[in-house]
């Protein structure tokens, strides 16, 4: 019935560009009459000639006169049509309607009722919609129409253009930051032979000309490592990394990260830098350190607490990792002390002390704070500590259970790197799923020589998810990864 109805209202419309075109109007003009300014900047210009253009969302008609209120990005002003005034061209409006993209011209004045309006002595149609917008949006029962028609979305729903409009604000002031520190942009491949950075799953694909297959990358560490083996200090990007990993709330197979990798510092340098970082722009996007999400109120206020990984592990689940250090004797720890969960694809101790973590540690972790000194088993990228080897110098910022930092300071023994890498290889074997590979060509890289370097990554979308107050990332990211429509 629904279906119905749509097409009865595509069949009129699609009549009244008939119409139109019979008027010599044309329906799709390549551009406006004259120049526009926007419509949030015309509001201000009482008694002043203005030009405007944006999408019509509501039509009055009162016999020769007619209202219509027409938004843009920066805001909405009434359009009042006079009959009189307009003369043959006022019967066009009989042929516009809501969602039509219009071009007014005229002077802003104030209605008997109060309302800043354009009193049009000239119009135009710049575009005519076909297919009329949803009276009801966020009463879809199928909540993933939102994100599938985001343009519809954006139109009807100005909480969603804040969100976005603040996601665009944050990264801007990430690169303004980082430029002022001395890091330089950069940009790596996309495509790559071995896919590496990170324990997961990469998507594959096939180059024609090379007949090779290829990986699009699933982190950008190992390219902007090669970089600091190149010369360069200070380095970051911004881009999209892909996983092809389950989608739930807190993941999307194609999300935004950004990372950076600094010669001469080390992970403590990456907290510090950190704190100064994320509290500043949380405070100029917010207006404030503290953040409200969902039921909790988020203190961004440095310094932020650093607990060991080990402490808490022991304090959540009453396993000291310090009297385990093999799989066989963690195995039996979480077994006498009755801690089920599921145990697919864990295979070696590092993958083990992770499923703990993700089941015991991470979820508890609210306010933002610094887990630091992870099991070296569980980053094969990681440098070890010289003073307890069982450790790695590495950090997480943990935030509402969300993973949003990870960091640490870069292995550049390309022997005990290579050895790492072969480790995880061996597990793979055996069944753990997500685990790194060899890269043979990182390795000769780090053969010449990679100063003592720390890098870190943060996933843009879980910042922006939790600075807007979403529960969702569906809701932070334009056009999310959706199950194929029927």
């Amino acid at each position: 019935m629904a279906d119905q109805k749509l097409e009865e209202i595509r069949n009129i419309r699609l009549e009244k560009i008939k119409k139109l075109i019979a008027l010599g109007i044309n329906p799709y003009p390549s551009k406006p009459k004259e120049g526009v300014e926007d419509i949030a900047v015309a509001r201000e210009k009482l008694e002043q000639d203005v030009r405007v253009a944006g999408r019509v969302m509501s039509i009055r008609g009162h016999g020769n006169v007619a209202f219509f209120d027409l938004k843009d990005e920066t805001g909405k002003i009434q359009l009042w049509f006079q009959k009189d005034k307009l003369a043959d061209s006022y019967k066009i409006t009989e042929l516009l309607d809501v969602g039509d993209i219009l071009y007014a011209k005229g002077i802003v004045t104030k209605t008997k009722a109060g309302e800043i309006s354009i009193d049009v002595n000239d119009f135009q149609l710049l575009s005519k919609s076909i297919r009329p917008l949803p009276s009801t949006w966020f009463g879809l029962k199928d909540v993933e129409e939102r994100y599938r028609q985001r343009y519809v979305d954006l139109i009807l729903n100005e909480e969603a253009r804040k969100i976005f409009d603040l996601r665009t604000g944050l990264v801007t002031e990430i690169r303004k930051f980082m430029d002022s520190k001395g890091f330089r942009e950069v940009e790596t491949p996309i495509l790559q032979p071995i896919y590496g950075g990170a324990s997961a799953q990469p998507f594959t694909t096939h180059h024609n000309a090379l007949d090779t297959d290829l990986y699009l990358r699933i982190s950008d560490e190992l390219y902007l490592k090669r970089l600091i083996v190149g010369g360069y200090r200070k380095v970051y990007e911004i881009g999209h990394v892909f996983r092809n990993e389950g989608i739930d709330r807190a993941h999307n197979p194609e999300f935004t990260m950004m990372e950076f990798y600094w010669a001469y510092a080390n992970y403590e340098d990456l907290m510090t830098l950190t704190e100064e970082m994320l509290s500043t722009i949380i405070n100029k996007l917010t207006g404030s350190y503290k953040v409200q999400h969902e039921d909790d109120l988020l203190d961004f206020t440095p310094p932020w607490p650093r607990v060991k990984f080990r402490d808490l592990l022991l304090e959540k689940t009453g396993i000291d990792i310090d009297a385990t250090r093999t799989e066989v004797a963690l195995k039996k720890e979480i077994n006498g002390r009755k801690l089920k969960f599921d145990l697919k694809g864990v295979v070696g101790y590092g993958a083990l002390c992770d499923k703990l973590y993700k089941e015991y540690i991470r979820p508890s972790l609210v306010q933002p704070q610094y887990l630091v000194d992870y099991p070296s088993a569980m980053i094969a990228l990681a440098k070890k500590k010289e003073e307890n080897p069982h450790y790695i110098s590495s950090v997480q910022l943990l935030v509402k259970g969300y993973e949003i930092i990870k960091a640490y300071n870069e292995l550049n023994d390309p022997v005990d790197q290579k050895d790492r890498w072969l480790e995880e290889e061996r597990l793979g074997k055996k069944g753990l799923e997500d685990h790194m590979v060899l890269d043979k060509d990182y390795i000769r890289a780090l053969e010449y020589g990679m100063p003592p370097t720390a890098g870190w990554g943060m996933g843009i979308d879980r910042l922006v998810s939790i600075l807007t107050n979403q529960h969702s990332l569906k809701e932070v990211i334009l056009f999310p990864t959706l199950r194929p429509e029927k």
